[in-house]
């Protein structure tokens, strides 16, 4: 069974920093392309950044520059690592893992995890 479990959330203060962490029970990890999408009340989910198989990042632009994805496929583990947080990155995060084609692209989405809850405050 395949689970995707989120840890690292927690509630900081504009300008903070998080790091979120995500720990896959997939086969063939290293093959997945690995995402966080972020869902806030009343907003619909948001990608805010993408690894291939092949380590090419994707970024929202609402992110870029202040967010960092990473993943250990030794450690079938993946880390998006936020700082200087506004109270607009307050949302549900959550893992997702998707089909990694050798060309480097990536599929849509086919598993995720259940979230961790980040909120920011001013």
């Amino acid at each position: 069974q395949v689970q995707l479990v989120e840890s690292g959330g927690g509630s900081v203060q504009t300008g903070g920093s998080l790091r979120l962490s995500c720990v896959a029970s997939l086969g063939a990890y290293s093959t997945y392309c690995m995402s966080w999408f972020r869902q806030a009340p009343g907003k619909e989910r948001e990608e805010v950044a993408r690894i291939s198989r092949f380590f090419r990042f994707t970024y929202a632009d609402s992110v870029k520059g202040r967010f960092t994805i990473s993943r250990d496929n030794a450690k079938k583990t993946l880390n998006l690592q936020m700082n200087s947080l506004k109270p607009e990155d307050t949302a549900m995060y959550i893992c997702a893992a998707s089909v990694g084609t050798l060309s480097g692209d990536c599929g849509a989405s086919i598993y995720w995890g259940q979230g961790t809850q980040v909120t920011v405050s001013s």
